[in-house]
C-alpha cells in the first residue's frame, strides 16, 4: 500500500515532509509529563527528532526530568540513526511503567545534542501536553512519536504500514 499523505491546512505539517534521514530541531513548547499523580518531566528545553512518516518524538534534558521516578532496565535496543538505547521504567509508589522511558547516552554523531536526554512512550504514561495540548501515543505500540493537531498522516504504525 502506498501511502496517501493528508494535505496540512494552515499551522500544521505533513509528516511526509519530515527527512530522512531524520534531523533534529530545538522547540520552546511546553513539554510535560505526568505519571502516578506525579510530574515526571517539565520543560520548554526539548528537541524533536522528525522522521518521515513519524510523529515527532520528544527528547528532553536530564535536568526537566525528575530522576526520582526514573530507573534504568535491563537491554536495550539499536536505532540505525541514533545509535544504542538505553531503556528506563517510571516508578511512582507502587504504579510501574516499564521501559517507558529512554534514552542515548552515547549517539551517532548527527544526534550528539540529545546525549543523555530522555524521551517518553505516550501510551503508558497518566498524559503527556505539549503547549498545553494533551498527546495522543502514535500507533502501533513500537514507535514513540506524540500526535497532536499541529501534525498530519498517515502514520507509521497504523494497520497496513508495516513495510512503508
Amino acid at each position: 500500500m502506498i501511502p496517501q499523505p493528508i494535505e496540512p491546512q494552515d499551522g500544521q505539517e505533513s509528516v511526509w515532509d519530515y527527512p530522512r534521514p531524520p534531523r533534529l530541531e530545538q522547540t520552546n513548547k511546553h513539554i510535560q509529563i505526568f505519571y502516578g499523580g506525579e510530574i515526571i518531566a517539565d520543560t520548554t528545553r526539548a528537541f524533536r527528532f522528525l522522521e518521515t512518516s513519524h510523529p515527532p518524538t520528544y527528547y528532553i534534558p536530564p535536568d526537566d526530568v525528575n530522576m526520582d521516578y526514573i530507573h534504568r532496565d535491563k537491554g536495550g535496543s539499536l536505532c540505525e540513526w541514533k545509535g544504542q538505547a538505553t531503556y528506563y521504567t517510571v516508578v511512582v509508589g507502587s504504579e510501574r511503567a516499564v521501559r517507558a522511558a529512554w534514552a542515548y547516552h552515547n549517539p551517532s554523531y548527527d544526534f550528539i545534542e540529545i546525549k543523555d536526554y530522555f524521551a517518553f512512550y505516550a501510551e503508558p504514561m497518566d498524559r503527556c501536553y505539549v503547549d498545553g495540548e494533551l498527546v495522543v501515543p502514535q500507533p502501533g505500540h513500537f514507535y514513540g512519536g506524540w500526535v497532536t493537531s499541529e501534525i498530519v498522516g498517515p502514520f507509521k504504525g497504523e494497520p497496513g504500514s508495516w513495510l512503508w
